[in-house]
């Protein structure tokens, strides 16, 4: 059985984004039982040196159907949170998201393989092909924004466990 690139990223980048959104649902709610504003958590840190709420989730749309259309476009560059994200404005995001990389075909992504893709920030350059800005580069970044926006929310108190960050598990049928 041969893996494509569209094998190896978008069904994972899917999982993931189904469990942020749905592990956003759950803070909604867990805000609306508790009469708090979810607006309070966009801004929440793990530690004052981090980016807050809304710069991990921004980094997950942008780990995911940005790392995709950087590999189609050639170039890539940091994320940006205007910072005036509501908490609904992120859970938008997130299913906005989602839904563009459905769309994506297996022949739009696999067109890339080999293709070279420019991270730059500031005067430093990075260079890569698409496969290995998408596998040594963006999907660590998103899984690192995702669990720190899963440890923001669970140190708000929301009760979500380990099978909220796994999300909907590809078993075999």
């Amino acid at each position: 059985m041969s893996l494509s690139l569209y094998d190896l990223t978008i069904p994972n980048y899917l999982q993931t984004l189904g469990a942020v959104s749905g592990f956003m649902k759950k803070g909604a709610a867990f805000c609306e039982e508790q009469g708090t504003n979810p607006d309070e958590i966009v801004a929440a840190r793990v530690i004052d040196d981090m980016l807050p709420f809304s710069f991990q989730i921004v980094s997950v749309a942008h780990h995911s159907l940005g790392a995709v259309e950087a590999a189609q476009s050639g170039a890539s560059q940091p994320p940006k949170d205007p910072g005036t994200y509501t908490y609904a404005d992120l859970q938008k995001l997130v299913d906005d998201t989602k839904a563009g990389l459905e769309k994506l075909t297996p022949e739009a992504l696999n067109a890339c393989q080999g293709k070279d893709v420019l991270f730059k920030v500031g005067k430093l350059e990075l260079p890569f092909t698409a496969e290995n800005f998408l596998l040594s580069f963006s999907f660590p970044n998103f899984y690192f924004h995702a669990t720190t926006a899963y440890d923001l929310l669970r140190g708000h108190g929301v009760k979500i466990g380990k099978g909220d960050f796994l999300g909907r598990m590809r078993m075999k049928m």
